[in-house]
């Protein structure tokens, strides 16, 4: 399951959505996001999905590997799904004890099943199609402005962009230190949820021991090359907003006045 979870990976291409400038490509996620949260309704989806589906096919990563990230969520996808069917009024379905499912429920449940895999999906595209140092000047300068109150841009891109590059190295640790206490008769993978918990202590610890030296190593090696940041750094590669970008903007506004319209429009 370790190995399933795609947060912070990067996949290098050349493909259309890979070559968009990394500002156009953060705050297009957040507008996504937005969308995500105007849509009240299935008919809104319908175009969510194509849009979605034409951004994947754009960014040419694998459908396979794409819905891969889906399955370390699976589990809080069916429990969203579980409490929206019983714990929404409606007309009765079905009725045993306790339990009501109520048509409404069902509705609410698939709507909020569809959000959460749309979310999923579209904003890993995000950090598959961009590499860490374009993250890192993206954020960079979207921050420049808040400069003026105090705020540390550069240290702040430069911390969220290492946490993002770190997430898949943490994770083939994790997955290393599994297998080396599966080696040692560890079971993970029977009991109630408290002896689950419980077994997940002998991972927690070196795991921590582990991510504390890989930071000592990062902060020495950046010392050790005279790394200072900030004012005066100059960088290999300018950002520069192309034709491209524009397009990826219209379309994006596109999807989101029709996200809009449909709230009135459609039901």
């Amino acid at each position: 399951m370790i190995k399933d979870i795609t947060i912070g990976q990067y996949l290098p291409g050349d493909s259309f959505i890979h070559k968009l400038d990394p500002r156009v490509k953060i705050l297009l996620s957040f507008a996504y996001i937005v969308i995500l949260f105007i849509v009240d309704n299935y008919s809104g989806y319908v175009f969510i999905a194509a849009f979605t589906l034409m951004v994947i096919v754009l960014s040419k990563i694998p459908f396979k590997y794409m819905f891969k990230g889906l399955k370390p969520i699976l589990w809080i996808i069916i429990f969203t799904a579980v409490l929206n069917s019983i714990l929404t009024p409606g007309n009765t379905i079905y009725k045993v004890g306790p339990i009501n499912i109520t048509d409404k429920g069902i509705y609410l449940a698939v709507f909020m099943v569809l959000r959460l895999v749309f979310l999923i999906v579209g904003t890993s595209i995000l950090t598959l199609t961009t590499s860490p140092i374009a993250l890192t000047d993206g954020i960079e300068r979207l921050l420049n402005p808040f400069k003026k109150i105090g705020v540390p841009a550069h240290e702040l891109a430069m911390m969220m962009t290492i946490a993002l590059r770190f997430i898949p190295t943490l994770l083939d640790e994790t997955d290393k230190i599994m297998k080396a206490q599966m080696a040692r008769g560890a079971d993970f993978e029977t009991g109630n949820i408290i002896k689950r918990a419980q077994s997940l202590i002998p991972i927690l610890v070196p795991l921590f021991i582990s991510s504390f030296r890989r930071a000592d190593d990062l902060a020495l090696a950046m010392e050790a090359r005279c790394y200072r940041g900030g004012e005066g750094r100059t960088r290999l590669k300018q950002l520069k907003i192309e034709k491209r970008d524009y397009v990826a903007i219209a379309a994006t506004t596109i999807l989101m006045i029709i996200s809009i319209l449909s709230r009135r429009l459609w039901i």
